[in-house]
C-alpha cells in the first residue's frame, strides 16, 4: 500500500509536482519480479533443487486438460520445467491492484494505490522471514513509501517428504497396482495445507493423495469432481489401506 495524502488532486495543476502512488506502487511491484514473472527477492528464491525432487518431477507434464489455460513456457524461473517451477519453486503473484476509482477515473492524481499480493513459497524459505525481507528488498531500492500489510490469515512452513523416502515408494507401489498405471510422484502440493501440524509437530511422514483433476475450478463457484476420477480415488484408497493391514510396512512395495 502506498498512501501519500488525503484526496485527489488535479492533474492538470499538480502533474509533475506530487508523486503518483499508483506508479509507486506500480515500480515496485516491478521490482519483486521481473517482465516474465521470475522472483527478484533473493530471500524468496529457493536454494536449489534437490537431486530427489528433480528426479520425481522429470518427465512430468502439467497439462490442465480442455478447460485449463495453457502452460505458457516463457513465463517463470529461466531454466526449470514447468513442474519445477510449479512443485518445486516459489512464484509472487498480484492478485488485485486499485489506484483511483477504476470504475469511474477523473483527472485527479489519487492519493493511494493498494495491491492484494501473495507468495507461493517452498521448502527453503523461512516463512517468518518473508515480510522482512521484502521490508529490506524495498527499502534497499528507495520504495520506504510502500508499506506493508500482513494478510489476516497467518504463514504456515513449507513441507516436504523427500520422493525416495520408504513410505513414499511403498504408496506408489500399492497405487499402481490398485489403478494398473503409472504413479507420478509429487514433491509437494502447490496449494495451502497445515501439514506442518503432522511432519513438524507430530513428527509424522505424510503422503497425500488427491482426489481430483486440473481443471477442477479449484475455490471457483463452478468448482467440481469428475465422476470417473472419484470413482478411482475409491478404489485406489481402497486399496491403500487394503495393502496397509495385509502387508504392512515391510510389504511387497517397499
Amino acid at each position: 500500500m502506498v498512501n501519500l495524502r488525503e484526496g485527489g488532486h488535479h492533474s492538470g495543476n499538480w502533474g509533475g509536482l506530487i508523486a503518483n502512488p499508483g506508479l509507486i506502487l506500480a515500480h515496485a511491484l516491478a521490482s519483486i519480479s521481473d517482465a516474465r514473472g521470475a522472483i527478484q527477492v533473493q530471500a524468496w528464491r529457493p536454494e536449489s533443487l534437490t537431486p530427489a525432487v528433480r528426479e520425481a518431477l522429470a518427465g512430468l507434464e502439467v497439462d490442465g486438460g480442455d478447460d485449463g489455460p495453457p502452460v505458457e513456457p516463457q513465463w517463470g524461473e529461466p531454466g526449470l520445467t514447468p513442474a519445477e517451477r510449479v512443485f518445486g519453486w516459489c512464484s509472487f503473484e498480484v492478485l488485485a491492484f486499485e489506484t483511483g476509482n477504476p470504475a469511474h477515473p477523473v483527472n485527479a492524481i489519487p492519493p493511494k494505490a493498494h495491491a492484494h499480493c501473495q507468495l507461493r513459497y517452498v521448502v527453503g524459505i523461512d516463512p517468518h522471514d518473508i515480510l522482512p525481507a521484502l521490508r529490506r528488498h524495498l527499502d534497499e531500492r528507495g520504495f520506504e513509501a510502500v508499506q506493508i500489510v500482513p494478510a489476516r490469515s497467518g504463514a504456515s512452513p513449507a513441507t516436504r517428504l523427500a520422493p525416495d523416502h520408504p513410505w513414499v515408494r511403498w504408496a506408489a507401489g500399492s497405487i499402481g497396482l490398485s489403478t494398473g498405471t503409472s504413479v507420478a510422484i509429487l514433491p509437494n502440493l502447490g496449494g495451502t495445507l497445515p501439514n506442518d501440524a503432522f511432519s513438524d509437530v507430530l513428527n509424522l511422514p505424510t503422503v497425500w493423495v488427491p482426489h481430483s483433476y486440473p481443471a477442477c475450478a479449484q475455490h471457483a463457484p463452478n468448482e467440481h469432481l469428475l465422476a470417473p476420477v472419484a470413482r478411482e480415488a475409491l478404489q485406489l484408497m481402497t486399496g491403500l489401506y487394503w495393502d496397509l493391514g495385509e502387508l504392512g510396512f515391510q510389504g511387497q512395495f517397499e
